[in-house]
């Protein structure tokens, strides 16, 4: 009988330890499992992360060259206007004696400033805010100055008193017309060279 419960003491402990040895090889797995799985997804979010970084510096390169394409559009478009604004305004005030207006060349400038201004709009949209700004402001000095040599043109053609007057005005608002021009081309290179920007 001794042997009988010493064999049943044998054969449980034998089954216990069996399950002891389970529990723990089913635990260890589990967690070996559980940590494979956080491994791989740490793997997975960290790819999703690089791809959307990826996606965000190539967007911030395409805005880049779209900004950078619609400024320049927009200078070459402000410089053709100021060019013949300045050559119709010189030929004007070198003329010793009153010309009549020409008409072709103010309707000339005329056009070249509505179509800087209407390139200016992609400046507007294209941004960001400071950028936008300053071409406005250029826009607005342009206009005056466009508006100004017309009126001494006029005034130049009428043998005006004020034909003097009228050139000095002008003048100085070229002075304001080139500093607006230097600021646009500061906050455009600035806005060009952000690596990374909220816009």
């Amino acid at each position: 009988m001794v042997s009988v419960l010493v064999a049943v003491v044998g054969v449980l402990g034998t089954a216990l330890g069996a399950s002891l040895t389970a529990i723990i090889a089913a635990r260890t797995e589990n967690r070996r499992q559980a940590a494979l799985e956080r491994q791989q997804a740490q793997q997975v979010l960290t790819q999703r992360n690089t791809q959307a970084l990826e996606v965000r510096v190539e967007h911030l390169r395409w805005r880049r060259e779209r900004r950078q394409s619609a400024y320049l559009d927009f200078l070459d478009a402000v410089d053709a206007a100021d060019r013949a604004n300045q050559l119709y305004f010189r030929d004007r005030a070198a003329a010793p004696e009153p010309v009549p207006l020409e008409q072709a060349r103010v309707a000339e400038v005329r056009q070249l400033f509505k179509d800087a201004e209407q390139r200016g709009n992609r400046v507007l949209l294209e941004g960001p805010s400071s950028v936008a700004e300053a071409a406005r402001k250029l826009i607005e000095v342009q206009a005056d100055l466009v508006r100004e040599v017309r009126e001494f043109g006029q005034s130049h053609a009428a043998a005006a008193e004020d034909a003097h007057e009228r050139a000095r005005a002008a003048e100085a608002t070229g002075l304001s017309y080139m500093a607006a021009h230097h600021e646009f081309i500061d906050v455009a290179r600035a806005a060009l060279d952000e690596v990374i920007d909220g816009n």
